[in-house]
């Protein structure tokens, strides 16, 4: 009787197996990625299409195109909002020029650590901007993390807002991060990465900003001395899929996305910050300086920069900035 009410529940088991994944269609989904397959985003995906695969019985994929093999981020999410390919993981930054709102994640020393970051993009401030995602096309699965942006200079270390002043520091053709620096008082200058070791080299320029891995893998500790973690910017990274292609899924096919991206979230994160970890410990081996800032000269650098998030609301949106004080303020206990 044990063996036959066993079978049973075995046969039931099955069955209910057998009908979830009936819901799964066979399909290869393209994923997009401007970084290589070395970078954490590569452990995202490996576990992403891991959990896809036990979801669906085998039968969704993930086939990855790394550096950009499929076109820049802005190019890869246009083909996206077009139908014409499916997934794309790219910065936020690219993407203003389709939803302004993006533009709040480039304003200024906005997280002050992985916590705060974590807090406002899992909570109701990053669904909130994935709210207004499918407005233009687009699906946001997850937030993976791109990571903390940080100083380097050859004159000296930057310790409060008043050792921004006369810097000449390259930045990202952003026009956030341009008026970041200037009105700390540093000299913004607009280059393409692939001339900044030799700008450095020079010294036509005294210094960059980058999260530590970048720094360490190009090699900036040659032509660097001071490496300030300032923490100044954290523009996270967006798993996107076709509005378009995602309509024509199955329930079970799209929650499968969101799980598995989720899952997908943790490991990406956990392998980003070690790997930042790592990289800061061989800076610090490679001979740089490094200097923490207080909490106290953290506040006051965002204090100074109070100015550049009132000129950023006619562009990122008043209301989008104003929701992110406001969910920072509830996180810091400040309300």
């Amino acid at each position: 009787m044990i063996k036959k009410t066993l079978l049973a529940a075995v046969g039931a088991l099955a069955l209910m197996t057998a009908g979830a994944q009936a819901q799964f269609a066979e399909r290869t989904i393209r994923v997009s990625n401007g970084v290589n397959a070395e970078h954490p985003v590569g452990n995202g995906i490996k576990v992403m299409t891991e959990c896809l695969a036990n979801k669906s019985g085998g039968k969704m994929k993930l086939q990855a195109f790394w550096g950009g093999a499929l076109g820049g981020d802005l190019q890869a999410t246009q083909a996206l909002r077009s139908g014409t390919q499916e997934m794309v993981v790219t910065s936020t930054s690219p993407l203003i020029g389709i939803l302004p709102d993006l533009g709040v994640f480039d304003l200024p020393f906005l997280f002050a650590n992985e916590k705060e970051a974590d807090g406002i993009l899992d909570g109701e401030l990053g669904k909130y901007i994935s709210d207004k995602m499918p407005g233009v096309g687009l699906i946001n699965l997850s937030y993976w993390e791109n990571g903390f942006r940080n100083l380097t200079n050859s004159k000296k270390p930057v310790e409060k807002p008043e050792d921004f002043a006369g810097l000449k520091v390259r930045v990202m053709q952003n026009n956030i991060f341009l008026d970041t620096f200037k009105t700390v008082g540093a000299n913004a200058i607009p280059m393409a990465f692939q001339e900044v070791f030799a700008a450095l080299e020079t010294k036509a320029i005294d210094g960059q900003e980058n999260p530590f891995v970048t720094i360490d893998t190009s090699k900036f500790y040659e032509v660097q001395r001071f490496l300030s973690v300032t923490r100044h910017a954290y523009t996270p990274f967006m798993v996107l899929y076709s509005k378009t292609l995602f309509d024509r899924l199955s329930g079970e096919e799209q929650k499968a996305l969101f799980d598995c991206a989720a899952e997908g979230q943790k490991e990406q994160r956990k392998v980003s910050r070690a790997l930042g970890e790592q990289s800061l410990a061989n800076l610090q081996k490679q001979g740089m300086r490094i200097n923490l800032i207080s909490p106290e000269q953290q506040a006051r650098m965002r204090e100074a920069v109070k100015p550049v998030y009132e000129r950023a609301k006619p562009v990122v949106g008043a209301e989008t900035v104003d929701r992110m004080n406001a969910a920072l303020a509830k996180i810091r206990g400040t309300n």
